[in-house]
């Protein structure tokens, strides 16, 4: 009988150069995590900053145009978060997979991303009706307020990953 393919490259990438580098190096591993929180404050700061505009904080500033300039700011992030998280997942592969608070803020972020998504592709598009001054119309509102949610679940999901 085989093996699950799943729990082999867990060992794999476990086992690899890198994992076995950020295990052993005192000052990577820190580093990382760092770059990594980094990363995370700038994404969660502008998706906040966007969520709290649609829930009716400052409605004299544009939609459009804070989106514009945030989403920018959101995607750069992606350069620290997504390689620093891999790095780190890699050290701690199979113990990671295990980790009740790492899927759940792994399902999470996936459920944060499909609701920006759907934010961007629906109630987005008519932002030209409702850029200033008036309120979003309740699916914005609800999206926002979705999205800060899960955003606050993954922050608590990734500091409880260390504790269970």
């Amino acid at each position: 009988m085989h093996e699950p393919v799943g729990p082999a490259f867990l060992v794999y990438l476990e086992t690899s150069g890198l994992a076995t580098l950020m295990r052993q190096s005192q000052w990577l591993y820190p580093l990382v995590e760092i770059a990594h929180i980094l990363g995370f404050v700038t994404l969660v700061g502008s998706v906040a900053m966007l969520d709290l505009r649609l829930l009716g904080c400052s409605r004299s500033l544009p939609v459009s145009g804070m989106a514009r300039h945030l989403l920018r700011w959101s995607l750069g992030s992606l350069l620290l978060v997504v390689p620093s998280g891999l790095m780190m997942f890699s050290a701690h592969a199979t113990e990671f997979a295990d980790n009740t608070a790492f899927r759940v803020k792994m399902l999470l972020l996936v459920t944060a991303a499909a609701n920006a998504l759907w934010f961007h592709r629906t109630s987005f598009r008519s932002v030209a009706d409702w850029n200033t001054g008036v309120p979003p119309p309740l699916a914005s509102r609800v999206a926002a307020g979705v999205s800060l949610a899960l955003w606050i679940g993954v922050i608590g999901c990734g500091r409880l990953i260390a504790y269970l």
